[in-house]
């Protein structure tokens, strides 16, 4: 299998998708910054000066899975029908966790990932002032799946 963004000559190039069926499109993915016992308590009792970390985490990686075709330079701009981001505090770090769900030609896994990735960044910026040794990683895609989806027909009563 070739790569689906290059032409027949090696240019980058935006797939088309447009004799694709719609479908639901599911993606899940995570993330972790690894953190101090110390900024992760910060964290919990809400003692951080900028602010409510998960709480501007969780809005960052909303807001980025909306715009990940504007950051994403070949990525279909898709209709989001929802992005929930979660976070799972750990023993050494959260872990961030974002479910992207849309219906159309293509899949929702770019804004997935997205979001994970600046609800991340969003708490190493943060906590930078009270955590020098924060690291980002473990960035993936969990899960993606496609459902068969049909617009009901158009009934016309009497």
């Amino acid at each position: 299998m070739g790569f689906t963004h290059l032409d027949e000559s090696g240019e980058a190039r935006m797939v088309d998708v447009s004799s694709k069926p719609d479908e639901i499109r599911v993606a899940i993915a995570s993330g972790l910054i690894s953190l101090s016992k110390e900024t992760m308590l910060m964290i919990e009792e809400k003692k951080i000066a900028k602010g409510n970390v998960l709480t501007t985490a969780k809005i960052a990686g909303i807001q980025a899975a909306k715009r990940t075709s504007e950051l994403i330079p070949l990525c279909h701009n898709i209709a989001l029908s929802h992005v929930g981001m979660d976070f799972e505090m750990g023993r050494d770090g959260i872990t961030a966790v974002a479910e992207v769900k849309s219906i159309g030609k293509t899949g929702a896994e770019m804004e997935a990932l997205t979001a994970v990735s600046a609800a991340l960044l969003t708490i190493y910026d943060m906590c930078k002032a009270v955590d020098k040794k924060m690291m980002l990683g473990e960035i993936r895609l969990v899960s993606k799946e496609k459902l068969d989806f049909t617009f009901p027909p158009f009934v016309r009563e009497g």
